[in-house]
């Protein structure tokens, strides 16, 4: 608006036509997370710690990648995670979905009762705040599995 004859309506015009050029030609090169094997792919990293690592993808509408975070490091057994922590990043990413994991450093894929407990109040916290959870999924040697 400091460029002479450009008042605000024509300033948010401009900024507007910036705005869907970005969002229609300029390509993201960012990861579009729409299957398990895609999640898994990226989280790869966990799947032969020795600790529990419970871990989160955060999307866009789009399911655009925003950022893979360690939310918690546990033990040989057991991660200690709260929705409290997981939706605080979420929030901060601005995301519209998320993505979280958890590896099995046992091998053993089984879903247990804590595995559900979490899955569920996280999906009720997600669904009060409006970030969906779309999946959570456990990771052991090469095999994964989904907990919803």
């Amino acid at each position: 608006m400091s460029i002479k004859g450009v008042g605000e309506t024509k300033a948010a015009m401009i900024m507007a036509a910036l705005e869907y050029f970005k969002r229609h030609y300029i390509k993201s090169d960012a990861l579009i997370v729409d299957s398990p094997e895609k999640a898994v792919a990226e989280l790869s990293y966990i799947k032969n710690k020795k600790q529990e690592h419970f871990v989160m993808l955060t999307l866009d509408g789009a399911r655009r990648l925003i950022n893979n975070r360690i939310v918690s490091i546990g033990t040989m057994m057991q991660s200690l995670v709260h929705h409290r922590e997981v939706f605080s990043y979420a929030i901060e990413d601005r995301a519209a979905s998320i993505i979280v994991a958890h590896n099995h450093p046992s091998g053993i894929l089984e879903i247990s009762k804590g595995d559900r407990d979490v899955t569920e109040r996280l999906r009720l916290s997600g669904e009060i705040i409006g970030i969906n959870l779309d999946d959570h999924l456990i990771l052991s040697g090469e095999d994964f599995i989904s907990v919803m």
